[in-house]
């Protein structure tokens, strides 16, 4: 029996064409140790679902240097709200969004990495490189 990788799951496409695939949204190049904003989201292109049914759970950010062995986890930032209810489904008062901001800095260029889980359609990644001015 041969064993997968979990890398061997993870989806990747063009978010224009593909609304699971996270979009990072920060500048190109930044200046070295100083504070910069990433926001992360989906469906910028094309619209994801937003339902008790079919939802995007969480987006994890990491940030590899260039040349370094290790990549670093920035953060995780989950979804709870679907609009789930004692109702049923979709008859909740609370929806979260599938997008996050947060603030950085980096003191070598490198390349972010997101992922997304979708409850169907498993992970997704993007990536997008950074360099310092």
């Amino acid at each position: 029996m041969s064993v997968s990788k979990l890398g061997d799951r993870i989806q990747e496409a063009d978010w224009k064409k593909e609304k699971h695939v996270p979009v990072i949204e920060c500048p190109d190049r930044v200046n070295a140790d100083e504070i910069f904003k990433v926001k992360v989201g989906l469906g910028k292109e094309i619209a994801h679902p937003n339902t008790t049914e079919h939802h995007i759970r969480w987006i994890s950010l990491y940030f590899h240097p260039e040349g370094d062995k290790f990549t670093y986890d920035v953060g995780h930032f989950e979804f709870n709200a679907h609009g789930e209810s004692g109702a049923g489904p979709n008859q909740g008062p609370v929806y979260t969004h599938h997008a996050l901001t947060t603030s950085l800095k980096i003191s070598k260029p490198g390349t972010l990495h997101a992922l997304a889980l979708c409850n169907i359609h498993g992970l997704w990644e993007s990536s997008k490189e950074i360099r310092l001015i």
